[in-house]
């Protein structure tokens, strides 16, 4: 979890995954990801790393997560900053987090990355650029309204499970059922 704004996402991505068999969760937030934490959800960073499995130091680039030999299905940043993904497009892997993803593209594992910035200006492009040619995933988290939803929470929990189907888990979501024409 980085600095942009979008707390709610990491809330309820480690939330779902607590309820998928065999899927063990490893988290690293940066300073600004628990500002945002504190003032969008006043929650503090000691009760989210309770939802994840295993955390992290940033700071910790000596951590599993930073060698290829840790095994892992990918790895989800979310939300991520402009920072975070500048650093992921030109591989400075000055913190654990970016030093993760820089691994997870190396080993030719998924990344997803769900940028929170608008509007986009260039730098912003080239780097989502940068990073879909390096195999990564750009995922902004652009709500769907087909399935009607009642709540910000139903449309954070749509987006969260449409990450979760990029990794091949199946969390319930709202699926598009067609057009229906008369």
């Amino acid at each position: 979890m980085t600095g942009a704004t979008g707390a709610l996402y990491t809330v309820r991505l480690l939330q779902m995954l607590r309820e998928v068999p065999d899927v063990e969760t490893h988290l690293v937030i940066s300073a600004s990801g628990v500002l945002n934490l504190k003032h969008e959800l006043d929650i503090g960073r000691s009760e989210l790393q309770a939802m994840a499995d295993v955390s992290y130091n940033i700071r910790d680039v000596g951590a599993t997560l930073a060698s290829g030999a840790f095994d892992t299905a990918g790895m989800i940043v979310a939300p991520c900053s402009m920072r975070s993904l500048a650093a992921i497009a030109h591989g400075l892997s000055d913190n654990l987090i970016t030093r993760a993803a820089d691994v997870t593209l190396k080993e030719r594992r998924r990344l997803l990355l769900m940028v929170r910035e608008t509007p986009f200006n260039l730098a912003h492009l080239r780097n989502m650029t940068a990073v879909t040619e390096m195999g990564g995933i750009v995922f902004p988290p652009l709500p769907a309204f087909y399935h009607r939803p009642a709540s910000i929470e139903e449309m954070v929990d749509h987006t969260v499970a449409r990450m979760l189907e990029m990794f091949g888990i199946d969390v319930g979501g709202p699926q598009w059922q067609g057009s229906r024409e008369s």
